[in-house]
């Protein structure tokens, strides 16, 4: 008789419905701009003819790219209030490389404490000189043919990056506290997933057309859309 009782009870643990948490949520969009930006200009290579026989015709700057339905391309966007950051730093590092008289990524972003693994895939040296204002600056040559090393930022920051040989070579690193960000690509778009319910404030930021702010609600589950539209100028 005790067995059975017992039995009972286990069952009727056991069928207690489970009390499921907010789901996650996200916000996507796209960015955009109105008028009429900037034109890409042909880069002057001539002092460097290494780099002047890689390309049939001239490489352009990339300050402003373009994409199909006036689209931004290295549009970074991300949480910048809202979003309690408990997820760890990733292991992995980021990569940026040098390939082409060129950095292979212009616009790279990684958190805060990250490694990033800095490479030279040219048949001769180039040199690495991030210029930051809030974390410690620092300049190295790295000749062809040398492995990759890695550095890390202590503080979110975006940090403009040149190379100190070939003077037309430039990008940005961008700092980050949050792992909620996303650089856009040619058609403009961005998806930052795994928001619990709350209130975001969102941030893009481009380095020609400078950084927008906007305010946005979620609830359990929901995917919300925000776009963000610049006013371009030649």
């Amino acid at each position: 008789m005790r067995m059975e009782k017992l039995c009972i009870a286990a069952l009727s643990i056991l069928s207690v419905p489970a009390m499921g948490g907010p789901s996650n949520g996200a916000i996507s969009g796209k960015v955009t701009f109105t008028g009429t930006p900037a034109k890409a200009e042909p880069v002057n290579m001539a002092k460097q003819p290494e780099c002047v026989k890689l390309y049939s015709k001239p490489l352009t700057t990339e300050k402003v790219v373009t994409g199909p339905g006036n689209t931004l391309e290295n549009a970074v966007v991300y949480i910048s209030a809202g979003a309690s950051e408990n997820s760890p730093v990733p292991s992995t590092p980021a990569t940026f490389d040098q390939q082409g008289c060129r950095y292979a990524t212009h616009v790279l972003a990684f958190r805060v404490g990250q490694d990033v693994s800095i490479s030279n895939s040219d048949p001769f040296s180039h040199n690495i000189h991030p210029m930051p204002k809030s974390n410690r600056e620092w300049n190295r040559i790295q000749p062809a043919g040398t492995p990759p090393f890695s550095y890390s930022y202590d503080k979110e920051e975006i940090i403009p990056v040149k190379c100190n040989i070939h003077a037309w070579m430039q990008a940005y690193f961008v700092v980050l506290k949050t792992s909620h960000f996303a650089v856009t690509g040619q058609d403009g778009e961005f998806r930052l997933p795994e928001l619990l319910p709350g209130k975001y404030t969102v941030t893009v930021w481009h380095e020609t057309y400078g950084t927008q702010h906007q305010e946005i609600s979620i609830t359990s589950g929901e995917t919300r859309e925000l776009d963000f539209v610049y006013r371009a100028t030649p």
